[in-house]
Parts: structure tokens; C-alpha cells; sequence
């Protein structure tokens, strides 16, 4: 090679250096208020990745929208409160809020209706600050300018407040969480003239949710005054079912009050610890400052090149997927466990906050990549959790067991990482955990152990729990195979094939069959009453395809492959209309695929098995394109706590885990130019994407670390290995690349 060629590679190498060095920040490009419109329901405020404190504002409640706390078409906010969902179809948490006020005090939040006869305050997005670590706004009713920051387990606020103060107050609330949520128990104390603690006990979601705090003020107060609901509750400590406290300042000094709440699952004195350990100093922009490394660090694990409208909506998704799972310990790593037994040093963080269903398809994928340190910890969160309450989780929230959703979809999340290499936790436990799983006797369970169908007139939700079981059971089948148990890989797969029981040829759709063997009858495929017919907030028509454990399998029932593209693209293509009282989770829709719901999310990726690798293109660039934006409203359903971004980040890069425990990624259409994947040991895995543009969505040829690559599909180990992946893309679909049956993913995965 020569020195001149050799420079120009240098100069190029060097131009490349410095194009990541200038996105070191990425969390510029994230906007948190993105997907805070229509149904996304993400959490809006500062946080730092996986940390138990989210400590956002919360808005006047006012129905399903509001799940998380805040809605981007509301106006109001009641306080700023440090514990929220993210993406959830369900609301809780909510916990400890704090609002500052002047003039006189008002012991009620207010309505929307009446705000003058309550503390709440009207707000304006105009004079809203959301970014990875930081929130900020202007509370209009008292022109009190409030900024939030966190560390994990400590909230930091800072409210300046207006020269000529009328009685300056805040507010700290126990008495209600947001919509499920309500208080069983409350108690606070005031230690001393700077210094609070207290707890909060409340069923919702969780029905036994227990949660301690902490409160450090930057100035001492002048008094306070406790009330039970409105009563009045005299002394320096109160407990009640309600309980709330004003805390009064003669003036704030230099206009300028700061507050430190520490949380804990454990107690108020580790919340204090908490506080001590996390922020010890009153340096709020330190605090920012250190909650923006937090997150550029994490978002730097991908770092992509792309349009600048790509870049905004890959990095809020990315960190999208990083608000949850939550830690659930503290400093000292204590925690209380399911059993409301509290644990010491137990060797892993804690986390909770899985939302199983929805997160076993790609977001723990994901996590096999980009956040390895984390897998194990998880999977020892779920052995914790079984051995403290007997089961797997299936929807964990701060220690308790929701039961939300159906499947068994831990299972997956475990089997596939055994599969990939990580086994620090006990193996045999896991193991153990995943087969008492599947051998429950709930919910149909019972009649998949005797290898048949689940009767749609004896369990509901038949048809989606019977597909969401064989694919957990295909995951065992996998794992018993790699760990040498034979008699359960046979059994279990017989039980991963049980799917095309619910398949009925004449129609070709997957649905109910009753006891007697007959089909439930009448059948509209289009038809989807919210989990009280044989799907799971869907309908025929999205249910049809949920086999991605055997994708040659459902090929097979509809006659071949001519028969599954053309009823594939018949999904895409047929009307969108859903019938009145369906399930609001179907949204998003493209025919009747629906991107806004889970169950759909590996569909567009199912041409590829069928030698269609274009077609997958096709769509995926159309969901893409239309159905995730930079707009508040730029979520086309619940988030569910990292799924929904989860995909699109896969998708960005150009391919997807179908399969969520074969080890393989199927591959789709690039958005981003390039991408460098960093992993652990300073590998990198490198993504260059030749012609791309919104017409060049078609991949024609791949090279993978010099050498031509037929297969469309990427294999785990290839990733995490490190090395260079180039894709070259045009405007018209190619008739050779990965279309050949050896070049087609494989539901045995990976050898």
C-alpha cells in the first residue's frame, strides 16, 4: 500500500475521530418530550439511567393518558413527585410530592375546573426545560422558577422564587399517588429545623408498596404544620392515612430554596444514608453536570451518524430504554424483597420494575449487547424474586407481584442469556425457576402439559396465551439442550409446536377452538374486545403471526410460501378500521399490523424466512418513517417501559431479534449512515451503510470483515466479537442477497 493511500485512510480515520468526539454529548440530541402526547405516556423529568428516583412533574389527573403523571396536552402542575412509570398502560407510583408556593395556603390540590381553591398551578411548555437529567419550568400561579435534578436514589430541587415573596411555603404531599394509587399509611417527622423523614405505605398497582424518604433543606424552617387530609395534626411527627405538611420560611434567602429527598425501599434512616452517599453537597449544577455524564456515557455505547432528525429520535429512544428496569436498593445495597423481607449485601443490585411481556422481545436482547454488566444482575433480581414468592416475575413493581399480562416471559430473557455466555448467577437455580414456569397449573397452563390446545370456552385469552407459552417453551427446550437435559428438550418442543393447534386452515387465521374441538363461532378476524375474547389486546389478524420461535413452522401451516407472503401482505394493506370497543392498545396500525402493541413487533421482520428480505425493507422503513417522530406525539403507542424504542433502535440499525432467545438479529433497512457498537474491552462493532437514503432502503450486498456475507441475518457472536459490517443499499430490491434458502434465518438459531 502506499504512504499516500495509507494518509488518505489515516485523514479519513481522523475525520471520523473527530465526528464522534463532537457527539461525546449526545444527550442533545435526546428530547424526553417526546412520546409525552397521545398514548405514549413516558415519564417527563430528571433522572439518571436505571435510577430509582424519576422525578418529573405531575399534572391534574385525568384519565388513561395520564398514567405516568404527565400528559403533554395538560396545562397544570400539582407538584413535582419522585417515583414514575414510564410507558405503562396502567398508572401508580407518583410518590412524595413537593410543591412550592406563595401567598396563602391551600390544602387541597385543586381540580382542573377549579385551580383557584387548590395549590395547583397553570404551566407553559414555552418556559419548559426537559433534557437527560434536568427538568425545569415556571409555575405561572406563583412565577416560581423550579429545576429538578437526581443522582439514583436522591431527588435535587432548586426553586427560585420571586424577589417580593407573600409567604413562601412548599408543600409536601403524601396523601395521593396518580390514578390506581392511593395511600394506606403516611407519616412524617421533622428531625430538626433542615431535616424530614417519613414513609409512605400505598396500594395500587402494587398493592403493598413501601416507601421511606428523606428531606434536607437549604435553609432552616421558621415552622411547620401537619394535617391529616385537612385536620390538623399537632407536634413535630404525624401518622396518617393522608398525611401532608406545609413548610413555612419566613423569606427565602436570596430567592433561592434547595431540598435533597432521599428514597429508599428500606427505611428513612437509609434514606438519609442515601442522600449522605449520592449528594453530600448543595452544588445543584455539579448535580446536572453528573446526571448528563451518567447518560452520555450510556448513550455512547451507540454512537450513530444520520440525519439530524435520525439522530433525535435514535438517542430518545435509546435513552428511552434506560429509565427502566429501576434500581430497587440502596447505597449499602439493602433492599426489601417481595416477601417484605429486608436483604442485605446480596451481592447484585437489585432492580424491579419489568414489564415481561412486552420487554422479553427486544429490550433484553438489546440489554446481551450494549449493557452486559446489567444482564446478570437482572436475571439475579428474578432468581430473588422466585425464591421470595415462589414464581418468575411476570409484571414486578417495587417488590410486588402485579400478575399483569400473561406468559411466562422471564423465561425467555434467562434463556437467552444462559445462551449467550452469562452465567453469573446459579445456573441450576435459573433452570430450576424457568421449568417450575411452565409447569404451573394457572391460567391454561395445565393443558399445555398435556400437550394440548387451551379451550377457549374454558380459559380466556386462549389463543394468546397458548402462542405466548409455546414460545417460552421453545426458550426451555433450548436451554434443557445446552445444559445436556435431554428428556426435557424433548418434551418442551413437543410443547413450542403446540402453536398450530389454534390454527384454522380454512380461514387461516390462529383463533379459538372449544373444548369439543369445534371453533368458536361466530369469527370476525378484525374483532378485539380488550382482553375478554381469545386475544390479548389484539385480534386475529395481529395474533396470527406470533410464532417467532418457528417461523418455518407457520409457513408450513399456510401451504408454503406463496400462501404466507400473500396473506402477510394482506395484513399490511387490508383497512385499518377497528370495531368500536376494541382494545384501545391497538394503535399504530398499517392495515391491521399494529406497531403500537408488542405482539406485532417481529411481524415485518417474518418475510425474510420466506426469501422476501425486500419486503421486510418495505415495511420497516414505512414504520419507521411514519410512525415515529421528533413530535411530542412521536410515540404510536405505550412506550411499556422500553419496547417500543427498543425496537425502532434495533430497526435503526437494520435488524431485529425475531427470534428473542436464537441469538440472531434478521436483517431489515438501515436508517443511520454508520454506527459504532462500543463493547466491553475497548471491541468495537462497526456499521457502515453505503447510499443510504429514503429511496436506497434496499440492502444489494453485505461485506463482513472483508469478505462477502450472503446470510440475512447477524449473528450474536459476531456483534460481540467486534469487527465491521458494510451494507450497500439501492432503490430496487435485490434478487439475490439473502434470498437463497441457505442465506434464510433459522428458528434453531445460531449452531
Amino acid at each position: 500500500m502506499s504512504r499516500k493511500k495509507t494518509g488518505l485512510i489515516f485523514i479519513c480515520s481522523f475525520i471520523f475521530s473527530l465526528n464522534l468526539s463532537a457527539q461525546n454529548k449526545l444527550s442533545q440530541y435526546v428530547d424526553p418530550i417526546i412520546g409525552s402526547d397521545a398514548h405514549g405516556h413516558v415519564f417527563v423529568g430528571a433522572n439518571v439511567p436505571f435510577g430509582a428516583v424519576q422525578l418529573g412533574p405531575t399534572n391534574i389527573f385525568e384519565g388513561w393518558d395520564w398514567c405516568s403523571g404527565y400528559h403533554y396536552s395538560s396545562n397544570t402542575i400539582v407538584g413535582f413527585t419522585h417515583t414514575h412509570l414510564s410507558g405503562t398502560g396502567i398508572g401508580d407510583l407518583n410518590d412524595v410530592l413537593v410543591m412550592p408556593a406563595t401567598g396563602k395556603v391551600q390544602l387541597d390540590k385543586g381540580t382542573k375546573t377549579d385551580q383557584k381553591n387548590g395549590y395547583v398551578s397553570t404551566f407553559s411548555h414555552a418556559n419548559e426545560i426537559a433534557k437527560p437529567g434536568y427538568y425545569s419550568v415556571i409555575l405561572d400561579k406563583y412565577k416560581i422558577k423550579a429545576e429538578l435534578t437526581a443522582s439514583e436514589r436522591v431527588g435535587f430541587h432548586r426553586y427560585t422564587f420571586p424577589a417580593k415573596q407573600d409567604n413562601p411555603h412548599v408543600m409536601l404531599d403524601l396523601s395521593d399517588g396518580i390514578g390506581w394509587d392511593k395511600p394506606v399509611e403516611t407519616y412524617i417527622k421533622q428531625v430538626n429545623s433542615t431535616t424530614l423523614v417519613g414513609y409512605r405505605l400505598s396500594t395500587g398497582w402494587a398493592k403493598d408498596q413501601r416507601l421511606y424518604f428523606a428531606v434536607k433543606l437549604s435553609q432552616p424552617l421558621s415552622s411547620m404544620s401537619l394535617y391529616d387530609s385537612t385536620q390538623v395534626t399537632k407536634g413535630m411527627e404525624g401518622k396518617g392515612r393522608k398525611m401532608k405538611a406545609v413548610l413555612n420560611f419566613k423569606a427565602i434567602a436570596q430567592n433561592v430554596l434547595q431540598m435533597k429527598v432521599g428514597i429508599s425501599p428500606v427505611s428513612y434512616e437509609n434514606a438519609l444514608a442515601n442522600i449522605t452517599a449520592e449528594i453530600p453537597a448543595w452544588d445543584f449544577a455539579k448535580v446536572v453536570a453528573s446526571a448528563d455524564v451518567k447518560w452520555n456515557k450510556e448513550l455512547a455505547k451507540i454512537q450513530i451518524e444520520g440525519s439530524k432528525e435520525t439522530k433525535k429520535v435514535f438517542y430518545t429512544a435509546l435513552y428511552h430504554t434506560m429509565i427502566a428496569p429501576t434500581l430497587f436498593n440502596d447505597a449499602n445495597g439493602d433492599y426489601r424483597g417481595t416477601d417484605k423481607k429486608v436483604y442485605h449485601k446480596p451481592g447484585f443490585d437489585n432492580y424491579t420494575t419489568f414489564s415481561l411481556w412486552d420487554t422479553y422481545r427486544a429490550f433484553h436482547p438489546l440489554y446481551t449487547i450494549i449493557h452486559p454488566d446489567k444482564v446478570s444482575d437482572i436475571i439475579s433480581s428474578f432468581l430473588a424474586i422466585y425464591k421470595q414468592q415462589g414464581k418468575l416475575p411476570v409484571w414486578h413493581l417495587m417488590g410486588n407481584e402485579t400478575n399483569t399480562m400473561i406468559g411466562y416471559h422471564a423465561v425467555p430473557i434467562i434463556a437467552d442469556a444462559y445462551l449467550k455466555g452469562y452465567r453469573n448467577y446459579d445456573v441450576e437455580l435459573a433452570y430450576q425457576a424457568i421449568k417450575n414456569s411452565a409447569m404451573q397449573k394457572e391460567d391454561g397452563i395445565e393443558y399445555a402439559q398435556k400437550l394440548k390446545y387451551i379451550p377457549a370456552d374454558k380459559v380466556n385469552e386462549a389463543v394468546a396465551k397458548g402462542l405466548e407459552y409455546a414460545i417460552d417453551d421453545w426458550c426451555i427446550a433450548r436451554m434443557a439442550k445446552a445444559m445436556h437435559k435431554e428428556e426435557d428438550y424433548v418434551y418442551f418442543s413437543k410443547r413450542a409446536k403446540l402453536y398450530a393447534e389454534y390454527f384454522d386452515p380454512q380461514v387461516e387465521f390462529m383463533r379459538g377452538k372449544l373444548a369439543d374441538g369445534s371453533w368458536r363461532k361466530p369469527f370476525d378476524p378484525v374483532a378485539s374486545k380488550h382482553r375478554e375474547d381469545d386475544y390479548t389486546e389484539g385480534n386475529a389478524w395481529q395474533y396470527t403471526w406470533l410464532v417467532p420461535q418457528d417461523p418455518e413452522g407457520l409457513i408450513h401451516l399456510f401451504g408454503g410460501e406463496a400462501g404466507f407472503t400473500r396473506k402477510l401482505d394482506s395484513l399490511f394493506s387490508i383497512s385499518s378500521v377497528v370495531e368500536a370497543g376494541g382494545s384501545p392498545d391497538i394503535s399504530g396500525l398499517i392495515g391491521q399490523y399494529a406497531q403500537g402493541n408488542e405482539p406485532n413487533h417481529h411481524t415485518p421482520y417474518l418475510y425474510a424466512y420466506a426469501g422476501k428480505p425486500w419486503k421486510t425493507a418495505q415495511v420497516v422503513r414505512q414504520i419507521t418513517d411514519s410512525l415515529y417522530t421528533s413530535k411530542p406525539d412521536g410515540l404510536c403507542g405505550n412506550e411499556d417501559l422500553g419496547q417500543m424504542s427498543s425496537w425502532y433502535v434495533f430497526s435503526a440499525l437494520g435488524f431485529y431479534p425475531v427470534n428473542p432467545a436464537n441469538g440472531e438479529y434478521v436483517f431489515g433497512s438501515p436508517l443511520v449512515d454508520h454506527a459504532v457498537i462500543n463493547l466491553p474491552g475497548a471491541k468495537k462493532f462497526e456499521l457502515k451503510v453505503i447510499g443510504n437514503s429514503p429511496k436506497n432502503k434496499y440492502i444489494q450486498k453485505a461485506i463482513l470483515n472483508g469478505k462477502p456475507y450472503t446470510k440475512n441475518y447477524l449473528r450474536h457472536a459476531a456483534i460481540v466479537a467486534g469487527g465491521e459490517l458494510t451494507l450497500y443499499m439501492g432503490d430496487q430490491p435485490s434478487a439475490t442477497w439473502g434470498v437463497n434458502l441457505e442465506d434464510r434465518p433459522k428458528s434453531a438459531g445460531a449452531k
